[in-house]
Parts: structure tokens; sequence; C-alpha cells
């Protein structure tokens, strides 16, 4: 066993404290990882006040890893000691099922690991997460992140990065494109970002004057006031995709209302409570489709990876301590961010 520091939340009314805990001795194809950065994602707040009411505490968040790896399995084959490495929300699923056989790990239909706040499936205890000094997770589930991209800015790609970058792919995002994202947040900066990359037309949503520039230095060639009814009514008809990053309740039918006929407006953001429904017409007269999309396989996770490192796409982070992880979740409530926050684990170890 491997004795491991990390900061937890003991009830949905508790601030994330100082934690100890024991990372289980390496198994055949374990790969055991000092952490360097991890990202703070929404998900964590969510799940350490257990506002998806599935908690299992004491919670140990963190799903936007990147570490070194220190120790490897005696049947570990694709790692070696000292290289860069990232661990994003899934270190397990069941391997069998023809989600998993697709490389879809992330819809095992038997129930994947999560980072953090799942059940291992060979001992049954709760998983814990990146806020934490070192990590013991099975080879298959480990990135390799590339050298030549700022590990600390690398490491919200491993949640923010594939969540927008597998929508993006799955509907084809590219030349000839138009592509609509709504939100300038931790995931919708990665979106423009990755959306621009892949030769798309990228028109930014936002509620907020104040984000012009900024969607525009990110990648965005339009940027479209989404409470301003004539810049919407601008757009009518015309959107191959939007992908819809908002976390917040809201009524998704005048986005919908842009898509050509044929158009996805694919949801990655999740919110507490549910969007209202869509009005049915609105999708029915054009063949427009309403989707969702989780993250995005282990493969799938490498070649995002890659594609940031060939494109040198990474976060705009702000560095915190661990011991400000409090503070940040109440500035990230109030989207007093630009646009992820990465803590510094060697705070923790201090």
């Amino acid at each position: 066993m491997y004795q491991t520091y990390g900061y937890a939340a003991q009830d949905a009314g508790s601030p994330l404290a100082p934690f100890e805990f024991q990372r289980r001795d390496l198994r055949e194809h374990d790969v055991r990882i000092d952490v360097l950065y991890c990202g703070v994602c929404h998900s964590d707040l969510h799940q350490a006040r257990n506002e998806w009411r599935n908690t299992l505490y004491p919670v140990v968040p963190g799903h936007e890893i990147v570490g070194r790896v220190v120790e490897t399995g005696s049947g570990v084959t694709r790692f070696k000691t000292g290289e860069l490495v990232g661990v994003g929300c899934l270190v397990d699923s069941c391997r069998s099922c023809p989600s998993c056989a697709e490389g879809l790990e992330q819809y095992c239909e038997n129930g994947f690991v999560g980072t953090y706040n799942g059940v291992d499936r060979v001992s049954g205890d709760v998983t814990f997460g990146g806020y934490s000094t070192m990590l013991v997770v099975d080879e298959a589930f480990v990135l390799r992140v590339p050298e030549n991209l700022d590990p600390a800015a690398a490491a919200p790609l491993l949640c923010a990065g594939i969540t927008t970058y597998s929508p993006l792919r799955t509907w084809g995002a590219g030349p000839g494109k138009k592509v609509g994202i709504v939100g300038l947040g931790g995931l919708g900066h990665m979106g423009v970002k990755i959306a621009a990359a892949m030769g798309a037309h990228v028109v930014l949503f936002t509620t907020s004057a104040s984000k012009i520039e900024d969607a525009k230095r990110l990648g965005a060639h339009e940027v479209v006031i989404s409470k301003d009814p004539e810049q919407m009514q601008a757009h009518a008809n015309s959107f191959d995709l939007i992908v819809n990053t908002v976390a917040a309740q809201h009524d998704l039918n005048p986005f919908i209302e842009l898509l050509r006929r044929d158009g996805t407006m694919a949801l990655v953001g999740a919110p507490e409570h549910d969007h209202p429904s869509p009005q049915v017409f609105n999708l029915i007269m054009k063949r427009r489709r309403l989707a969702g999309s989780l993250i995005g396989g282990i493969a799938e996770t490498q070649e995002m990876l890659d594609f940031c490192g060939k494109h040198g796409l990474t976060s705009d982070i702000e560095m915190i301590k661990m011991q400000d992880i409090n503070g940040a979740y109440e500035r990230m409530l109030k989207s007093d961010v630009k646009y992820r926050f990465v803590i510094d684990i060697a705070t923790l170890k201090q």
C-alpha cells in the first residue's frame, strides 16, 4: 500500500480538507503516478456537494490529472518510469460489452469506474481522484501526454478537452462546416479552440458582451449575444452543429432554431436540474437532432491529446494551491476564472 495525501469532502455541507489514505499495491498491469497537476472541473463541485445525489463520502475529487510514471506492475508494456501521462474521468470498465469492444468505454453497458466516486471492480473500494499526491491506475486507462505541451495547462484536456473534442469529431466539424459553441467557460473555451483548429467556421454564443474580445482571441470567427433576438435571428437555419456547454438550466429552443436541416445540437453541460423540454416542431420540421455526448473513450482521448499536441492547444488556466480549493469552488460558481483552475499538487506535498 502507498501512503497518499489529498483533500476530501466528508459530507455535502463540509469544505474540502486534508485527508490521508492508502493507494492499493500494484497489480500486474498497474501504473503508479506521481500527480503534478489536477484541473478543477464543475463536476468536482457537483460531486463534493452531492448535487447529483450519488456521492460516496468521503470523496476525493479530480479527474483532469497529469503526472509522471514512477513505478509499473510486472505486466505493464505501454509505459515506462519517467513518462508524462494523464488520467481522465475513467479508470476501468467491463471491457467486454459492445461499447467497450468499440473503444467507447464511457458508455460501458455495465457501468464504467469513475476516477473518483466509483467502485473498484476487483476490491470493491471507492475510488479517490486527483486532488492527491499519487494515483495507481491500470495502464489501459492511462494516456500519454505530448511532451511539447505545458503539463499544467494540458491537465484540463483530460475532461474539458475530450468533452468538446468528441462531439466535434462525431458530428464532423471541419472545413466548410458552421459550428456554434454555447458558453465560454472551461468547456466552451476548449470547444472554440478545437473547432477552430479543425478548420470549422466557429461562432461563440454568450450572454456577456465582455467576452467578445476573448472569444475571438481564442479562435471564434463571430460572437453572438444570445439574449439579443436580432443577433440570434440573423443566424437562423444556418448551423451544422452546435455544442452546448452550459451547465445551468435554460431554454434550448432559440438554439435549435439556428440549426439547418439535419443539423445537430449536442449537449455536454451537465446541469443540476433538467432543461425545459424543447418544442417538438422545432425538431420535426427540419429533421434536426438534439443529442448528448459524454467525454470520450480511451482511444479517442489519446487521439485528442495527439491533436492538441500537433496544434499546440492547451487550456487557459489559473494555477492555485491545494489549500485554496474551497475559494476556487466559490469563484467557479460565479464564473470568475479564465478558464480553468489547475491545482499545483506540489503545494499539497508541502
